[in-house]
């Protein structure tokens, strides 16, 4: 969530900065100052009655003390108090309706992310390694998946329904070693490790921004306030919701590993098909909790981390910084890595990291202070999936099938399987 004190001081490089994202909020950034407008006069008001109740309650004492007639001094204080609890009544109106509006408007891009409107405007930074060339057909990975008997999406069909699957022989031992090889990378890089509910409330949504804009791409337990977490970060995120950190502590860096849960409400086309976009995946995540002017070089370095791991698979990928078009409504820089997939013959996303400044910290109230007795600043919150199992077996599948239909596992996930070099079932 922006800054109103932002918003209400600089409306038109607000407005400026939001157009850059491809639509107008004008109306919004209108709407929230016209309301944090009445809010301030609703809260003047609500200070100079307050301070003329204090006054009447410290003269009737005296003036019934002098022999005074109060009846009039006793009315006035009884109008006092009605108008106080009707402007408390209209504040909390007024606080309620901003902060929905304020919700609503996304995070200011940073100046140094490109301006464009959609993917095809992000700008290539760099790449790795070099496409495999083949001697054979190249399979897709849900091919080589079906053949060799470790996916099997009828059956999950069967069980619960469309876009999933199950991990089967080879096919779950390979994910569980990838998720373990990328918790271990992360703790030795120094992020602590967190096991988080699958659930969150409504609340904590909020606060990292899932909530109410993306309600369409979240599973609902019924007749409760629970949602099925869409990623790691909303927990792990959460994890200081509404506290105060000293800097002292800061950075924090954590990582967890979830099973995540995507209505992905209007997917359609190649993608729906194998691995890509499923209803239900494991993810590991890594976030970051640092002091604001760091937090530009700390997104920096938590790319590079998820770099790492991929170079350390031997997966070939480029990493892409997303235009203003493209990105996240909650991120003010955002870097997509985008792994190479043979039987695409093309890079796809596997990972995004971003920098939400301080627009998830405000929402979710975590703050810091930089000696006792300070004053509160916001923290900058950033997270990066390092990585989505799901999408890297696809990776790894397509990368390292043989042409008798095995798979050649990656040398770095060997030790996490037994020593086996070769899935064959």
């Amino acid at each position: 969530m922006l800054d109103i004190k932002v918003v209400r001081e600089e409306t038109g490089r607000v407005k400026a900065q939001l157009a850059k994202r491809g639509r107008s909020y004008d109306e919004e950034v209108d709407r929230a100052v016209a309301l944090d407008e009445q809010r301030r006069s609703l809260i003047k008001e609500s200070e100079t009655i307050k301070a003329d109740q204090n006054r009447m309650s410290k003269r009737i004492p005296e003036m019934k003390k002098n022999g005074e007639d109060t009846t009039a001094a006793m009315a006035e204080m009884k109008l006092l108090s009605a108008r106080a609890k009707e402007l408390s009544g209209k504040l909390s109106e007024i606080e309620a309706g901003l902060r929905q509006v304020m919700l609503g408007i996304p995070c200011l891009p940073d100046d140094s992310v490109p301006e464009g409107k959609d993917s095809g405007d992000n700008v290539v930074v760099r790449t790795w390694g070099e496409p495999r060339q083949f001697d054979f057909p190249v399979q897709a990975h849900w091919d080589i998946g079906a053949s060799l008997g470790i996916i099997d999406a009828p059956r999950a069909a069967k069980v619960t329904g469309a876009r999933f699957n199950f991990m089967v022989g080879g096919g779950a031992r390979l994910e569980r070693a990838f998720l373990n090889f990328c918790l271990d990378q992360n703790g030795k890089a120094g992020f602590r490790e967190l096991m988080c509910p699958f659930m969150a409330n409504s609340a904590t949504l909020t606060g990292t921004g899932q909530l109410p804009k993306f309600a369409d791409q979240m599973f609902k337990i019924e007749d409760t306030d629970y949602y099925l977490i869409s990623t790691g970060e909303i927990p792990a995120t959460n994890f200081y919701n509404g506290e105060i950190l000293d800097a002292e502590q800061l950075p924090i860096y954590v990582t967890t590993n979830t099973a995540c849960f995507r209505s992905e409400a209007g997917a359609a086309g190649r993608d729906t098909r194998g691995l890509i976009r499923v209803h239900q995946f494991h993810k590991v995540e890594i976030v970051k909790f640092v002091l604001p002017e760091n937090s530009m070089d700390e997104l920096e370095s938590l790319t590079r981390h998820a770099e790492s791991l991929l170079q350390a698979l031997g997966l070939p990928y480029r990493v892409v910084i997303c235009c203003t078009g493209d990105m996240g409504a909650n991120q003010a820089k955002q870097y997509d890595i985008e792994v190479w997939m043979p039987s695409y013959g093309r890079y796809v996303e596997i990972s995004s990291c971003s920098n939400y400044v301080d627009y998830q910290a405000r929402r979710a109230g975590i703050r810091f202070k930089r000696e006792k007795g300070g004053k509160t600043e916001l923290v900058h919150t950033l997270n990066g999936s390092s990585l989505p199992a799901e999408r890297a077996v696809a990776a790894i599948l397509e990368n390292y099938q043989n042409a008798d239909g095995t798979v050649t596992v990656p040398e770095v996930l060997r030790p996490y399987m037994g020593g086996m070099e070769v899935i064959s079932e």
